[in-house]
């Protein structure tokens, strides 16, 4: 059995989250490896075989190596052989530990952990570093790599001697590569011969099951000039974790919290690392106008239109959070952010499967980012060919209707940003229809800069507002109080969500007649 390349399917694509580098891929493989190494040690296993592990429990790495010198070599070697930052290794590692141990747990069976993977160490044994030997029991050494520097004696009868120790090693890897060999062609037979482990473990409902099915949850917000809660959005596997979230939300920025947009999807994880101190960390926060935060997984990433504000930010926060891994927002990469969110949709889109689930379909395609040029609505090259591929989809699913909403930042005059937003998304939606979608399962919606995802004080902030979303019509229509649903594809007027108290006169001002002077004219009181 290929341990090491089933950790790399279910693993790796919730510890990376769609970061696709080679580095740390194969960082994390050389991981596993050692991990491995370590769990095979009977008394090593047994000081916590008893234990209930959580998948995101950062702090089972640590008592997988107690010895806090270890957990350093074993980060700095890491990040030094495959050119990574040690921090982001080390994190990278801690939240791997957890996941991966539920996996070799659930491949084990009925077996025990050790003996399961001393029987198949051929599977992982040509991963591990000479250097591990440091860090791995005694009972292990022996099937540790010998560093390359030892060298044979010269003498003929030592060689002799030499090559028939190699005998038996040869004879190993011979066999190995025949097991390798009969393996993948196993793997390539399409008809398991039993019910795989990972299938049984969801069957008893075990959270950790399918670790690269669950997203991290995540948390963003961003404060006005004012510190008040300027935007909310956050990403939670259920209620429990929700109401979590808003009520501390609340003890920071009182009612303004309730204005925190939730997606509650079991696609995303139902914990938070940073949950426990989010009444520390939210203060903080509040306490720097223009300031964002996005918490996903074990990463905290802040940014601030003043650098010494910024750097304080990082500075308090890891104070808050020494679990968690701060770091400042970087430069915007346009380029980079477009490839990566069209990759990151991509691979959404290969996991939705036959038959999907429309809100799975919307969340997909919402990840792309489709970076209109200024001042224009034209759909850009780049992202045509995923829009054709999303037509596809929705063509296929008789009942999916959705909304494609535009939103802008905040650098123009509110009725231009409303107006552009519209435009926008009604040109996302002619697109779809010209590729063979029916005009009835589409709707548009322009909110304009009346939605903010992140701050509209600092670049990163303004493009994250710049976006496209696509809803469930469904869940729009909910949310705006019962808005009509049989719009004929038509665009959904934004007035439905403020209605205009005064329609004798041409702009929603609720405003008695005055000739749309937005300077004279009586206040109407909406509850006489």
């Amino acid at each position: 059995m290929d341990i090491i390349r089933h950790l790399k399917q279910t693993v790796s694509p919730a510890v990376l989250e769609g970061d696709r580098s080679p580095a740390k891929a194969s960082l994390m493989e050389q991981f596993y490896a050692i991990f491995a190494a370590r769990l095979a040690d009977k008394d090593t296993y047994d000081l916590f075989s008893n234990e209930s592990i959580a998948s995101d429990d950062q702090a089972f790495y640590d008592r997988v190596w107690t010895d806090g010198t270890h957990r350093d070599q074993i980060s700095r070697e890491l990040a030094g052989k495959h050119n990574v930052d040690v921090t982001a290794a080390r994190g990278m590692i801690a939240m791997a530990a957890p996941l991966a141990f539920h996996e070799i747990k659930s491949l084990a069976g009925t077996t025990p952990v050790p003996q399961f993977l001393r029987d198949n160490l051929a599977s992982y044994q040509h991963l591990i570093p000479a250097w591990a030997s440091a860090v791995l029991p005694a009972s292990m050494l022996a099937d540790v790599p010998a560093p390359a520097s030892t060298a044979p004696s010269q003498s003929e009868e030592e060689k002799g001697g030499f090559m028939k120790a190699l005998l038996p090693i040869i004879g190993l890897i011979i066999l190995g590569a025949l097991a390798w060999a009969l393996l993948r062609g196993c793997q390539e037979n399409p008809e398991p011969v039993a019910t795989p482990a990972v299938t049984e473990q969801e069957e008893d409902g075990d959270p950790s099951a399918v670790a690269a099915d669950v997203e991290p949850a995540a948390l963003s917000i961003a404060t006005g000039e004012n510190r008040e809660l300027y935007a909310c959005s956050m990403n939670v596997g259920d209620e429990a974790l929700e109401t979590q979230v808003i009520d501390a939300l609340t003890a920071t920025f009182g009612e303004e919290a309730n204005k925190c947009r939730a997606d509650v999807d079991d696609g995303f994880a139902a914990d938070m690392p940073a949950s426990a101190q989010l009444t520390s960390i939210l203060p903080i926060v509040k306490n720097v106008p223009n300031a964002s935060m996005i918490i996903k997984g074990d990463q905290i990433t802040v940014n601030a239109p003043d650098e010494a504000a910024l750097d304080q930010l990082v500075a308090d926060l890891q104070a808050a959070a020494p679990g968690m891994t701060v770091q400042a927002e970087g430069p915007l990469d346009l380029q980079g952010e477009v490839d990566d969110s069209l990759a990151a949709a991509d691979a959404a889109m290969d996991d939705l499967g036959e038959n999907p689930d429309s809100r799975d379909v919307a969340r997909a395609l919402s990840i792309q980012v489709i970076n209109f040029e200024v001042d224009a609505s034209a759909i850009p090259e780049v992202n045509k060919e995923l829009l054709e591929r999303a037509s596809q989809i929705i063509a296929e699913v008789p009942d999916m209707e959705l909304v494609i909403i535009g939103h802008t930042d905040s650098q123009a005059s509110d009725d231009y940003n409303m107006a552009l937003s519209r435009e926008r998304a009604e040109s996302v939606r002619e697109y779809l229809v010209s590729h063979g979608i029916d005009a009835s399962k589409l709707s548009t919606q322009g909110m304009g800069e009346s939605e903010p995802v992140a701050d509209n004080s600092t670049e990163q902030g303004r493009f994250r507002n710049r976006r496209i979303e696509f809803v469930v019509r469904d869940e729009v229509n909910g949310a705006n109080n019962g808005m009509n649903s049989a719009n004929d594809g038509m665009t959904i007027s934004n007035d439905a969500l403020d209605p205009d108290l005064n329609p004798l006169d041409s702009d929603n001002d609720d405003l008695l007649p005055d000739g749309d002077d937005v300077t004279q004219g009586t206040e109407l009181d909406p509850t006489n």
